[in-house]
């Protein structure tokens, strides 16, 4: 997303000022701004206020890269061919892998609790 980084350094926000506007952490913000995490509408508005554009200048849509396998393929050696396809929208992939991410610094924190209280 190379016009919303370039807006935002030109504006002098850093990456952990913009995470706190959209309510999430910095890591997850630069995901979201290297286009490996989705920006949702409700957060390009709010990128657009505290940047003081219009949505237009700084939303990019990162083309999906679901590939699709439809090649025919055996069913237990029998005659019957059939396509398999994988049509999970690629939000909801992403989604699941932020609430994944989010889950792995959760537990990592809970370790370090852990092994701090086990210490005394």
């Amino acid at each position: 997303m190379e016009k919303l980084r370039t807006l935002r350094k030109q504006k002098g926000y850093t990456q952990q000022q913009i995470a706190d506007l959209l309510a999430t952490d910095v890591s997850n913000y630069s995901r979201k701004e290297n286009g490996d995490v989705r920006i949702f509408d409700d957060e390009w508005e709010k990128l657009a206020k505290a940047l003081d554009v219009p949505v237009e200048d700084i939303k990019e849509e990162k083309t999906s890269q679901i590939q699709h396998n439809d090649k025919p393929t055996l069913n237990d050696n029998s005659s019957i061919n059939y396509n398999q396809y994988c049509n999970i929208p690629e939000y909801l992939l992403e989604n699941q892998q932020e609430y994944i991410n989010l889950l792995k610094e959760q537990i990592k924190a809970l370790k370090e609790e852990n092994e701090k209280l086990k210490k005394g």
